[in-house]
Order: structure tokens, then sequence, then C-alpha cells
């Protein structure tokens, strides 16, 4: 998901405390499905499907646009959705562990890319020409940080320890070659900090904010395939098989909306074309 600027996502993530639906209605209404979903690019696909898909697939899209990442799974709990998207699984299980929740991914839609920065003046083409002693800084908080850490370890960069996943932290890195120092900042701070560092680790919300292009800028960039950040459509449990919810994860991974996220965020967000 391109997180919104509260974020980060899912993202990966910081975790705004109010609800601000913009739409209206509860749960299922009939044949209408209500789904939630933060305004970019959740609800833009979401509203690409409505007004060109929906009417041919016989789905009545009902679309609750929320500006932070907690109420969309509260709403979706409680029953007043019946599925959402903007969050990535890990993001998800954390949810369902922290707030007794039961909500399980149906299918992977898209996923905005956390990529490794460096400032234009330091010539970095790739994360493996940082020099031996180089800073590199990362996010400070607890997704994020795993998730950044894991980024760098697959190129070699730095190893972790074995069993090290997504809430690793830089106690996990076992191998550090280039003798790398991590620094930790405040998520939305990572783009200022590149001219005091030689690498940033920025989720993909913030490094648009500044006016990055991932896609033309970053010089070490996730991949979807087996990414767990991917951003997935999400239901209650029990409810995967819905006819409606079914319609609609056909239409999200359909070629129309691969195109219009390839031609909409050109290379910002990536679509997931299987799973």
């Amino acid at each position: 998901m391109r997180t919104p600027v509260t974020a980060v996502a899912a993202g990966a993530l910081a975790l705004a405390l109010g609800l601000t639906a913009c739409g209206s209605g509860s749960g299922s209404d009939g044949d209408k499905l209500v789904v939630g979903a933060t305004p970019t690019p959740a609800g833009e696909v979401l509203e690409y499907i409505q007004k060109n898909l929906a009417e041919k697939e016989g789905l009545d899209l009902q679309i609750r646009e929320f500006t932070d990442y907690v109420a969309p799974n509260t709403a979706l709990q409680e029953g007043s959705l019946d599925a959402n998207l903007y969050q990535h699984t890990p993001y998800l299980k954390d949810f369902n562990s922290s707030k007794k929740a039961d909500l399980v991914p149906v299918t992977e839609v898209y996923l905005p890319p956390m990529g490794v920065y460096a400032d234009s003046g330091k010539k970095l083409q790739d994360v493996t020409q940082l020099k031996s002693g180089a800073t590199v800084a990362v996010p400070n908080d607890t997704t994020n940080e795993g998730r950044a850490l894991q980024l760098l370890a697959s190129k070699g960069v730095i190893g972790l320890k074995k069993g090290a996943g997504a809430n690793a932290t830089p106690e996990d890195i076992a191998a550090n070659p280039k003798k790398l120092t991590i620094k930790p900042l405040e998520p939305a701070q990572l783009p200022r900090s590149l001219k005091d560092v030689d690498a940033a680790v920025i989720n993909n919300n913030f490094a648009l904010d500044a006016g990055l292009s991932p896609k033309e800028d970053a010089i070490l960039l996730e991949s979807v395939k087996d990414n767990p950040y991917n951003n997935v459509l999400a239901v209650k449990r029990g409810n995967e098989d819905d006819p409606e919810v079914r319609k609609l994860a056909k239409l999200l991974k359909s070629p129309e909306v691969k195109k219009f996220i390839e031609d909409e965020y050109k290379g910002s967000v990536l679509p997931v074309t299987t799973g």
C-alpha cells in the first residue's frame, strides 16, 4: 500500500487512534459489499473498480475511506465493513494479537515498496557501493525497523541472526562486513536525514512526500515476489468465500487493475499478479 502520511504502514507502522470514516452505511446490505480503505492507493484502486469493472461483474461495491490504520480493522471486526484494503499481513497479524481480532487475508493486491535512498551528491547507484563505516538510517518503529534490516540483508550488506523476522532489531545483526552504523530515526525524518547519513531506508509514503521516486531514485527497492509486506484484501474469518468478496478479489487481480496501478503510480506502487 502506498501508506498515508500518518504511517507507517502497512504499509507498515505509526498508528493514529481516531476514526474518520468519510462514507456512510454499515456492513453487508443485500448484495452490497462495503469495503474500507485508506485514500491512496487503496481507495483509488477501489474507485477504479467501482466505476469501470464492478457493474459488469455484478458487484455493488461501496467504499468507506479512513485516514488511520486502526479504525478499518476495528470496523471490519465489529461488522460495519465486509472487507478492507490497506494493510500487509504482518500488520494484520499484530492487530489480531493485540486486539483479539479474527481477521484474515483473502488475496495480495499490491506493494508500496520500501527503498534505500542516498543523497544525490553521494552518487551511489547500488547499496553494495556503501563504503566501510557508512551510516545507514532506518525507521525506529518495530515493524518498519525489522523490514528495513531485512531489505539490507537481502543484498548481503548485513547478515541477520537465524530466525530474525519482521521484528528484527540492530541487535539481531550477526554479520556486518562493511562495519555499517545503523541509525534508527523517526520514519518521517528519514528523507531529511539524507544529507547527514550515507543512506536511509525510507517507507514509500515518506519517500513520495519528499519528492523521491521509488523507481528512479532508490538504490535498492523491495520486490513483490514472496514479500510479506504486499497489501491484502482482508475479511473477518469465515467470510473468505463470500460470493461478493470473491468477485472483488477476482477484479483486484485482473489485467485491468494491474494496468491501472502501473499507469497511475509508475513504479511507486507495484501490482501483485499472482496469489
